[in-house]
């Protein structure tokens, strides 16, 4: 008889934690994607529109930097390819979206 007594109070002492509804956790996914938006897409964007603008400005006479590490003077221009000179005489053609920096004039020459 003991034992029915006990099942019943715990049956009582359970109670239903209180349920919340379904806005708080559309808040919580639109937090996380806002938060996901302004700390990794728009970082993202904003870097390849800074690396189209400097590809579309580049121009003959540019001494720049190439995504391999490779320093070298602008030669020609192309539509996609662009001829750069590594050292008189050394010239190779690379894709205009290889270039990572544009160096100041003269950087070549004090190197």
């Amino acid at each position: 008889m003991s034992f029915f007594i006990s099942d019943a109070l715990a049956a009582a002492g359970t109670t239903a934690a209180p349920q919340a509804d379904g806005s708080f956790s559309l808040i919580m996914i639109a937090a996380i994607f806002v938060l996901f938006y302004f700390m990794l897409i728009r970082p993202q964007n904003k870097r390849a529109k800074e690396h189209r603008d400097l590809i579309s400005r580049l121009k003959k006479g540019d001494e720049i930097i190439t995504s391999g590490g490779i320093l070298a003077k602008v030669v020609s221009l192309d539509e996609q390819y662009m001829k750069i000179s590594l050292a008189e005489g050394v010239e190779i053609n690379i894709q205009r979206g290889a270039v990572s920096t544009v160096l100041p004039k003269g950087t070549l020459k004090s190197l």
